[in-house]
This record gives structure tokens, C-alpha cells and sequence, in this order.
């Protein structure tokens, strides 16, 4: 439903704005003469907090332009809002000015993230106290804003010891409950790491992390060899190994303020015919761990 509501006023305020704008093959300008509309350029923000000093923008938009500066209070809806003002964020003013000539203006809001938990569901609602013939009914004068804790990338906070935790191994290697294994950076392609000895001993799998959405971080991991099927299977099956891939339908992300991801990934053993080439589709959690915790699990027997 929000991404409907995101694409109705997309829309519609394209089409508002592109009336300001001069149609280079008129000779003439064209101007938009409809109301004076003032209304946030969206009914929901995601706010992901690195730090405790960056700001976000959450534009306010007019669409008309006017030739003096206007000005609407910002007002915060203390009971449809869960974040605490002053501790995990604060607005830098209860005011937001559209300038003179300008069609937008930004209601400045500062996140604390030394006060956010990476498990809270954090979120507040801000609303537009303008005057009644500058509101669209149709979208109203509030917008949401979620607040959610947010670590910068570092690929070296996931190298060295990791455990493993997979559904396959619960169905496939009984004689165990997880794994301890080891990653370290690939040398060769950017933002991957290679894991060593993933699930059978010589057997590594490349994982690429997406760096590009904050919002968004996912893992990739490109069709690869898992293990020969003696190994995992104790016979020879098809060409004698089990190939994995990372199946689209699911999605597979990682964390890089708990230093851990989450997969899924499918296998099939090659020149096995197709209606029985499939192992399945198994879950995988691996999670970082210090030298120190490596070491007391190698004594356990890891």
C-alpha cells in the first residue's frame, strides 16, 4: 500500500512541477496556475542512523513557486510516535522555510545512535501545521518517519572466526550442532570474502556483500562447488559433487552491526537427471566471533 501511495503522488506531483518548468520546444513559458498545495514529498521516511552528527533530510514540498519566502511550523505527534525526542533523534527546528522562487524545503531531523538498539522498532509522526487552503486532502499534512540503528560497512568485521549454524546440518551431519570455520578477504573481487572450509574440509564458498543500500544489505553468492557427495552422502552420485547456489526467491542479508549473515542456499548434484537433482533448500546463520570465543570452542571440540 505504501509503495502505491509513493507512486500516486510521484505521479502527480510530476506532472504539478513539470508545469513550473520552460518546455524548451515552446516559445513561450508555461506556469502552473492550480492551488498552492504544501504537503511532505512523502507519506513515509526510513531514517538509518550511523552516527550520532549526520542529519537527514525530509523534503517538504510546494507546488507553486511564490516570490517571498514562506514558512510552516513542524509539529511532532507525540501520540502516534514511539521515538523519544532529545534521545534518539532531535528536529534541528520546529519550523520548516520554503525560499522564495523554490518549490521545496527540508525538515532537518538528527538521529542518536548511541541511544537506538538494532532490535528497536523506532518510529515518529510529524505534521504540517499550514494554513487550511495550502492542504491536499487527498495526502494530508503528516508523514512517518522510522528510525532504525544502522552500522557503516567494514568487509574486515566479518573475516576470521565464525560459527555456522544451517539446517542443513541439522538434516545432513548429525553428528554435529554447528560449525567453527574461518573467512578472510578476497584478494580478487571487491567486497567478498572467502570462508574456508564451509561445511566439508577444502570446500570454500565466496560471498559477496552489497554496499549500495543501506537499507538493502544483501549477500550474493554465485553458483559455486560445495562438496563431493561421498563426503556428504557417503556414495557417488551424478558427476560425483553437490554445486550451491544462493536461490532468488529468498532473500539473504547480513548485519553489519551484529557481524553476522543470513542465508539461504540451494544444492544439486550435476548429471543427475532433473526431477532428482535437488539436495534442497537450507538456512545458514553465520555470526563473527572473537579469537577468545574461538579458541574456547576448539577446546569443546569445534
Amino acid at each position: 500500500m505504501r509503495n502505491i501511495i509513493r507512486y500516486k503522488f510521484a505521479h502527480l506531483l510530476s506532472v504539478l512541477l513539470a508545469f513550473v518548468a520552460f518546455l524548451g520546444c515552446e516559445p513561450e513559458y508555461t506556469t502552473y496556475g492550480g492551488p498552492n498545495y504544501i504537503l511532505f514529498s512523502d507519506t513515509v521516511y526510513e531514517m538509518a542512523v550511523v552516527d550520532d552528527t549526520a542529519y537527514f533530510d525530509l523534503p517538504v514540498v510546494a507546488t507553486r513557486t511564490c516570490d517571498y519566502d514562506r514558512t510552516v511550523a513542524v509539529e511532532i505527534v507525540d501520540a502516534e510516535s514511539n521515538a523519544i525526542e532529545g534521545k534518539h533523534y532531535s528536529l534541528e527546528s520546529n519550523s520548516v522555510t520554503i525560499k522564495a522562487g523554490e518549490n521545496v524545503g527540508n525538515v532537518r531531523v538528527r538521529g542518536y545512535h548511541s541511544n537506538i538498539d538494532v532490535y528497536d522498532s523506532l518510529g515518529f509522526k510529524l505534521q504540517l501545521i499550514a494554513p487550511e487552503n495550502t492542504r491536499w486532502d487527498i495526502y494530508g499534512t503528516t508523514a512517518n518517519v522510522l528510525v532504525k540503528k544502522a552500522c557503516t560497512f567494514d568487509i574486515n568485521a566479518f573475516t576470521g572466526y565464525c560459527v555456522v549454524n544451517s539446517t542443513y546440518i541439522i538434516n545432513y551431519m548429525a553428528d554435529k550442532d554447528m560449525l567453527l570455520t574461518y573467512s578472510e578477504v578476497d584478494p580478487e573481487e571487491e567486497n567478498t570474502i572467502i570462508i574456508r572450509d564451509y561445511f566439508y574440509k577444502g570446500y570454500d564458498i565466496k560471498i559477496r556483500f552489497r554496499v549500495d543500500d543501506i537499507y538493502n544489505p544483501l549477500i550474493e553468492m554465485d553458483e559455486q562447488r560445495f562438496a563431493p557427495t561421498a563426503d556428504a552422502f557417503g556414495t557417488l552420485y551424478g558427476d560425483g559433487y553437490i554445486n550451491v547456489y544462493q536461490p532468488t526467491a529468498y532473500t539473504s542479508y547480513y548485519s553489519s552491526c551484529e557481524k553476522f549473515i543470513f542465508q539461504y542456499m540451494t544444492l544439486y548434484v550435476p548429471g543427475m537427471p532433473a526431477e532428482q537433482n535437488t539436495v534442497g533448500t537450507f538456512v545458514n546463520a553465520v555470526e563473527w566471533i572473537s579469537d577468545d570465543e574461538a579458541e574456547k570452542l576448539k577446546r569443546e571440540g569445534y
